[in-house]
């Protein structure tokens, strides 16, 4: 299957099929013309790298979860390292999370001071 096949296959890009090729989280080989061929287990692997991406995890993440990306990864149960790594992920989004509401809640808060005497869309 040529990358372009792929790519309709499991609703991604080229690009995002050379990127995680890169990552070394697909592989492929090269015909006598030089396009990428990969083998009939790409979809399923493409598909749960993009479900693992979909849930908040990063390329790197994903590594983690590469001797079982050939199968059913959602039904799978989670080993002890990929639950370290998702509760690991899940700390990080739940920091940047709490940091954006912070700022949201200051950039309010000044809005509110300096426009006190103005009906804005804060107040409405």
């Amino acid at each position: 299957m040529r990358i372009g096949e792929l790519a309709e296959a499991t609703g991604t890009t080229a690009r995002a099929l050379r990127h995680y090729e890169q990552a070394g989280l697909i592989s492929s080989e090269r015909a006598s013309n030089g396009y990428r061929i990969y083998d009939e287990r790409a979809p399923v692997r493409v598909r749960n790298i993009r479900h693992l991406l979909a849930a908040g995890l990063t390329l790197d993440d994903v590594r983690v979860f590469l001797p079982c990306l050939d199968g059913d990864v959602a039904a799978a149960p989670p080993s002890d390292t990929g639950l370290r790594v998702a509760l690991a992920r899940l700390a990080v989004l739940n920091e940047r999370i709490a940091a954006q509401a912070d700022a949201r809640d200051r950039l309010e808060a000044a809005l509110r001071e300096r426009t006190a005497d103005r009906i804005h869309p804060l107040t409405a």
